[in-house]
């Protein structure tokens, strides 16, 4: 069975290749998409209804990444565009959620230990210790809410 996180890694692996050439030009998309179809302000204004100093906001506010999602929108509708909305993981979402569940099982099972330490209880050896947090880890992940809880 494919996890939904599986699932998304997938797709993300696809779209981490365009991340690079889709880099947000430093004037913004707006304006470059603007001047390469050789629109002025005012005519850009005059399909979003607005002004034409709204648009010079409006493409500063984009290049300042403080533009709304809705103005955006319009924009890009405005201009014959689309617009594509995406968060991608900076790594695969198999990794963070490998990495969380290894540092709370580490966490956990050390909490355990020093309190059996102090019991003076025997401290589990290495082949164990292994084990035990490769239990807690899978137990972790049947239920990875858990996962986020800070301790």
């Amino acid at each position: 069975m494919v996890t939904p996180y599986e699932q998304l890694d997938r797709r993300f692996d696809e779209l981490r290749r365009l991340t690079d050439a889709a880099a947000r030009p430093s004037r913004g998309w707006v304006h470059a998409i603007r001047e390469a179809l050789g629109m002025t302000t005012g005519q850009l204004a005059k399909r979003l209804r607005v002004q034409q100093p709204r648009v010079i906001e409006l493409e500063r506010g984009e290049a300042n990444g403080k533009i709304t999602m809705q103005t955006l929108e319009r924009a890009a509708e405005a201009l014959g565009c689309r617009l594509v909305y995406v968060l991608i993981p900076t790594e695969r979402l198999a990794d963070t959620l490998e990495s969380r569940t290894r540092l709370m099982a580490e966490r956990y099972l050390s909490a355990v230990e020093h309190s059996m330490r102090l019991e003076g209880q025997e401290v589990s050896n290495k082949a164990q210790r292994k084990e035990s947090l490769r239990k807690l880890m899978g137990e972790l992940l049947r239920r990875p809410a858990r996962l986020w809880d800070e301790l």
